[in-house]
């Protein structure tokens, strides 16, 4: 064997970018004032920007999280009213039935059956789901 040729023993899967100084934490042992971004989210913050702390580590290593620093994260934004305009709009076109204009409360399965299922096979769909579109009259 030559000098240049290496069998597959010799290789070590490195990251040259990992001093090994990244803290980990197992599920619940994180410390305080580190959080996750759902967490951050439910105290009404962002990372905004930052860089994660640390990770935390469930499952055996099978699911992870970022951890941020709670007293670096900035105020969640807020839409703009165009934005969410922009966001009620597109989910109108996921949640409203083409066939009887029904919108409903969650999203439709349109790829697959097209309607909804009360115009797909005539399953009732309860009253409470859908709102049914305004009639447009126009004033004589």
């Amino acid at each position: 064997m030559t000098d240049t040729a290496q069998t597959t023993e010799d290789l070590v899967d490195v990251d040259p970018y990992d001093d090994g100084s990244f803290p980990q934490f197992r599920f619940r042992k994180a410390p305080q004032g580190l959080a996750t971004r759902r967490q951050l989210r439910a105290m009404g913050l962002r990372p905004g920007g930052q860089e994660p702390a640390a990770q935390l580590i469930w499952r055996r290593g099978a699911r992870t999280a970022w951890l941020y620093r709670i007293d670096l994260a900035l105020p969640r934004r807020t839409p703009t009213l165009a934005q969410e305009r922009a966001l009620d709009r597109a989910m109108a076109a996921r949640q409203t039935c083409p066939a009887c204009r029904r919108r409903y409360r969650y999203c439709l399965p349109l790829k697959t059956l097209g309607t909804c299922l009360e115009c797909h096979d005539g399953t009732p769909a309860d009253p409470s789901d859908y709102t049914v579109p305004p009639t447009h009259t126009l004033a004589a």
